[in-house]
């Protein structure tokens, strides 16, 4: 009687795991850019909350979201991704930007982020 082999080989298990293995990299060197976004994300949250109702300047609201960023030390973004529109009776408030995270030699991760609150005047 023939014996059979049982299992997977060394090279079936490369072939299971390096798949998953690269998707773990890819979330561990994508964890940083979404904790930033979050933190983005809270400042402005704060800021609505600050100035909601109380009839802000674009100044006054653009100050304010430096200071967030002095204290949340965030190196991604920059005042210059921040945009600050009246409409109406409300003024959007927006952070868009592009995150960049390498993964192998020459190939990188480019994530975009958008996030928009209204302060009510």
């Amino acid at each position: 009687m023939r014996h059979r082999q049982r299992g997977v080989t060394f090279i079936g298990w490369l072939v299971l795991l390096l798949p998953s293995a690269i998707v773990i990299y890819a979330g561990i060197r994508l964890t940083p850019l979404y904790l930033e976004y979050m933190s983005v994300a809270r400042t402005l949250e704060q800021v609505k909350t600050e100035f909601d109702g109380n009839s802000p300047t674009a100044s006054a609201i653009f100050t304010s979201i430096g200071k967030h960023f002095e204290l949340e030390d965030n190196a991604t973004v920059t005042m210059k991704d921040i945009t600050i529109k009246p409409q109406g009776r409300v003024i959007e408030v927006s952070a868009t930007y592009d995150a960049t995270a390498p993964l192998f030699a020459d190939i990188a991760l480019v994530v975009s982020f958008d996030k928009k609150v209204e302060i009510s005047q």
